[in-house]
């Protein structure tokens, strides 16, 4: 995979700092619409609030998803210890589009008290920043959290 910034960025690296509405950024162009729309109103409104969020992770392609894997097994020591951080390319929410990483802290806490009339719910206990949208949440609030990626049927592929 190419290294250059700005192939890294064509497969959804992200420059800091970047916001929802950053249009021209493949990792939040490439983010499933209905999810953009959601983390977008949701920020409008958490502006009026004194509050701005910044994307850190969205849309990653096959390939960088991968990259990111193998960097968090040299990390961790093992693919099962870098399961609960990181995704393979075949099982993660941000190579379909469907997952983004929010900062700062401000902004989570924002979320974690909001995000579920938008929809949009923290998944992992273990990473307050990885949000996806969960529509029925705007009726029936967000679903249980799962401890880590690992403990989550999705990743069993």
């Amino acid at each position: 995979m190419p290294a250059s910034p700005a192939d890294l960025r064509a497969h959804g690296a992200v420059p800091d700092p970047v916001t929802v509405f950053d249009e021209g950024i493949p990792a939040v162009a490439n983010l499933d619409p209905d999810l953009l729309d959601a983390l977008r109103r949701a920020a409008t409104d958490a502006a009026a609030d004194g509050i701005e969020f910044s994307v850190n992770g969205g849309w990653r392609s096959p390939e960088y998803q991968e990259r990111l894997f193998d960097e968090a097994v040299s990390e961790h020591g093992s693919e099962m210890a870098a399961a609960r951080w990181v995704a393979t390319a075949d099982t993660s929410a941000h190579v379909s589009g469907d997952a983004v990483d929010i900062g700062p802290a401000a902004a989570r806490a924002w979320l974690s008290r909001h995000g579920a009339a938008y929809g949009l719910c923290q998944v992992y206990r273990n990473e307050p920043w990885h949000y996806e949208l969960r529509p029925e949440a705007v009726a029936n609030g967000c679903p249980p959290l799962y401890a880590d990626p690992s403990h989550d049927p999705r990743m069993r592929r």
